[in-house]
């Protein structure tokens, strides 16, 4: 069974010798485009007249020359224009390749991030490899990771299995919950640090939830007290061939692999996400500021 790293290794191999095309995969669409891609919908349960829009960033991956601080700072002001009610980080701040020329310290990008301004603030997950990359984490088999600690050193809270109750500006409260990241620990199997159970029990009344999980494969497990699900991770699966997705980075394939999914009444959006994992390549992917837009 082809493996995500050697597709993806054969993939910038055969780019490199297109010139053009591996040129514009390898260089023009991970380092310069980037796109806003808006979903508007209505979730099951969601009340008539809560209208929300929320922006969420996912899969920066920091480190140069895809990724330098200056393109955060620059996406963070994109994101701020488009005026959100509440903007989400869904983690993987750390690089996720090892072909970065100069790394970005995740002090200076917690720092960029807390820039983003929203009426109901910014709030974060953690993704894998901010578990991955944290040797002592690994070493220990318990965190906070350092992403965390920068991220709230610079005054963004990270919603590990825990929620926050938000009023939004056109009235009405809802939750906005975070889980805890499912592959925090590698190895057979991946320990996480996931609970459903304990997020859902910090719901205290029946306003409409938000989920925020790195990994859309919770997805099949989310039950319907969540009017919509937050994911990252697959990054679209980082190279789309008029719509075939090689390779993505999830057990049920590209089942969630970018954008809506809608399942048994139940609602997911992925984000395409920003950066790049395993080797600096988008191909058909553009990096993506996400934007949903609820009611």
């Amino acid at each position: 069974m082809i493996t995500r790293r050697r597709f993806l290794t054969s993939l910038a191999g055969f780019l490199a010798a297109g010139l053009s095309t591996g040129a514009y995969a390898l260089a023009i669409e991970p380092g310069w485009r980037l796109r806003t891609v808006t979903h508007r919908l209505r979730p099951a349960g969601w009340p008539e007249g809560l209208r929300l829009k929320i922006a969420a960033l996912a899969d920066p991956h920091m480190g140069e020359p895809h990724m330098p601080l200056s393109r955060l700072e620059r996406i963070v002001e994109r994101t701020n224009a488009l005026a959100p009610d509440v903007t989400v980080i869904l983690g993987d701040l750390e690089a996720g390749h090892r072909f970065a020329t100069r790394p970005v310290p995740m002090r200076d990008a917690a720092q960029a991030l807390a820039q983003l301004r929203a009426p109901l603030g910014v709030w974060s997950i953690l993704g894998n490899h901010d578990w991955w990359h944290d040797a002592e984490v690994q070493r220990t088999g318990k965190g906070p990771p350092l992403v965390r600690r920068e991220l709230e050193r610079a005054g963004l809270p990270v919603l590990e299995n825990d929620a926050v109750r938000l009023t939004a500006p056109s009235g009405g409260a809802f939750w906005l919950a975070g889980l805890g990241d499912q592959l925090a620990f590698p190895g057979r199997p991946f320990r996480g640090v996931d609970d459903l159970p304990a997020t859902m029990a910090k719901l205290t009344d029946d306003a409409p939830a938000l989920l925020l999980t790195h990994e859309p494969d919770i997805f099949p497990d989310v039950p319907k007290r969540f009017a919509l699900t937050l994911s990252g991770h697959t990054h679209g699966g980082q190279v789309n061939l008029l719509g075939w997705r090689p390779v993505v980075p999830s057990r049920f394939g590209d089942r969630f692999a970018w954008g809506h999914v809608r399942e048994e009444g139940r609602d997911l959006i992925v984000s395409g996400g920003l950066g790049c994992s395993i080797l600096p390549v988008r191909l058909g992917v553009p990096p993506e500021i996400t934007v949903i837009e609820l009611g």
